[in-house]
């Protein structure tokens, strides 16, 4: 990655992004609030009900769903894009995020008004959507997301955003540690806990989600709910960056 970025930026916009990402690291380790851990048991509980079978099949689908995502949308981002200074390419990232929350905006609202059949199709559209998104502001910050860990970087990204408190603290400290952990990673897609993966994202958006079925009111929650989901990524996505680009040059 090229490593110009910094020069141009001001010590005024290092101290406000510095200030900001401080703010955005109290909240990814702060003590899980009891709420948190009481909707955590009881969809526990409610995930042992199901069948391993089942299990079994969402896990795949869901895998093969971000995989197809993940690989085929390498082919339409740039290796890394030229910006120039810090500043400048975090501008080109907000306007990134505010055009897909926009976009997955009007995607919930047209899938909330087609009733549960629609509904069921709004899943692999918004993951697009997010997963592009990510992609894009990868670019901007100068990484190459056509090399392998790169894409496990956005992937981990994925898993802070759309993770419970008790499953965050592990995936913050592997970003916090990024370039010492990325060396143990395995060449093998595979061996990504795919399980686990599924798991806390479905948590983590069904009960938003099941709300977007309901007739005459899902198309406006599943507006609000994507345009929401979407932005916590970019802000995520945001932030790693940050801590990975600011915090080790």
């Amino acid at each position: 990655m090229e490593q110009d970025w910094d020069a141009g930026m001001s010590s005024l916009y290092r101290k406000k992004v510095m200030i900001e990402l401080a703010f955005w690291k109290h909240k990814m380790t702060k003590k899980q609030p009891m709420g948190s851990v009481w909707a955590k048991n009881i969809q526990s509980k409610l995930n042992d009900l199901i069948p391993e079978k089942v299990h079994q099949a969402i896990t795949f689908t869901i895998e093969k769903m971000v995989k197809g995502v993940l690989f085929g949308a390498t082919y339409t981002v740039a290796s890394s894009r030229a910006y120039g200074s810090f500043q400048l390419r975090e501008a080109y990232v907000k306007k990134f995020i505010d055009t897909y929350k926009k976009a997955a905006s009007i995607e919930g609202a047209v899938t909330g008004a087609g009733g549960i059949l629609m509904g069921i199709a709004d899943f692999p559209a918004l993951l697009a959507i997010k997963m592009k998104m990510l992609f894009d502001i990868a670019a901007t910050y100068g990484y190459d997301v056509r090399q392998y860990k790169e894409r496990l970087f956005l992937l981990t990204v994925f898993q802070l955003a759309f993770s419970s408190h008790k499953h965050r603290a592990a995936v913050y400290d592997r970003l916090c540690n990024w370039e010492a952990y990325a060396e143990s990673l395995p060449d093998d897609i595979d061996s990504f806990d795919w399980r686990t993966f599924q798991l806390e994202y479905r948590d983590y958006i069904d009960l938003a989600k099941m709300a977007q079925l309901i007739p005459v009111i899902g198309a406006a929650v599943g507006a609000v709910v994507n345009y929401r989901l979407v932005q916590q990524l970019g802000t995520t996505a945001m932030n790693s960056y940050r801590m990975r680009m600011l915090e080790t040059s």
